[in-house]
């Protein structure tokens, strides 16, 4: 079976100190993968790697069998990849189901007509309303987004990459500020994404993470240090000693 994601030899380097070293891990379609390690362990430059936000020095990456190490972000995604951010990238002062309307339209060959109001594209917000109502924010459709708590700009956030029908998606952090009560409700959200689209998600919160986690990849200094079951990768010594601290 061909991954979802393969990476090979990936590395990246900022004035000589490496923040991915020749990093190599597979994803199998339909897989939950769990990548953890301390700050500054290189998750995120990883992701930005694979979404093509930054360009590596060396390596391949392959989604579903494509290399796509030399192409622009929005080329990855019409591979089938999506993302979300460590920190929100939302805009504050729209509403939340403008906020989905324009991620629609993005994909939309409409993107290109300048002479039809966005006002007149109905199919795009009723569209906008049904993932608002996937993700359980459909009764906020019409707020601004500054107006919703930072819970919800979460939900809305993984609402705007599902909007565009992932076959993978990359969570950076999306438990990452929530209280309790949101934690439940974006856990809930993410273990309810169907298995046609494979999920590869960073997580500081390991209680969490591991119960929606099938395979985990520690990073230590940019490297891949350990990789396996859950079993396999909490009860490794090198996992106590770098990241759970004993």
């Amino acid at each position: 079976m061909t991954p979802a994601l393969e990476v090979r030899g990936l590395s990246k380097a900022f004035g000589g100190l490496p923040a991915a070293n020749d990093v190599s891990f597979s994803v199998m379609p339909g897989e939950r993968r769990l990548v953890i390690g301390p700050n500054g362990a290189g998750k995120t430059t990883l992701f930005n790697l694979i979404a093509g936000d930054l360009r590596g020095d060396a390596g391949s990456i392959r989604i579903f069998g494509r290399e796509v190490s030399r192409m622009k972000p929005h080329q990855r995604m019409r591979c089938g990849l999506a993302r979300t951010y460590q920190v929100i990238t939302l805009f504050t002062k729209d509403t939340l189901e403008h906020n989905v309307v324009l991620a629609l339209l993005g994909l939309s060959p409409a993107r290109w007509s300048a002479f039809r109001p966005l006002a007149a594209r109905t199919d795009l917000f009723e569209a906008a309303r049904r993932m608002l109502a996937l993700v359980g924010l459909e009764a906020e459709a019409h707020r601004h987004v500054s107006e919703v708590s930072y819970g919800d700009r979460r939900r809305l956030e993984i609402a705007l990459a599902l909007a565009q029908s992932p076959r993978l998606l990359l969570l950076d952090e999306p438990l990452a500020g929530l209280s309790g009560e949101e934690r439940i409700a974006v856990r809930a959200l993410i273990a309810s994404i169907p298995r046609e689209t494979t999920v590869v998600m960073i997580e500081h919160d390991m209680d969490t993470a591991l119960e929606m986690a099938e395979r985990i990849t520690l990073l230590h200094y940019g490297q891949v240090i350990v990789e396996g079951t859950r079993a396999e990768v909490v009860a490794h010594p090198m996992t106590r000693e770098i990241y759970l601290g004993r």
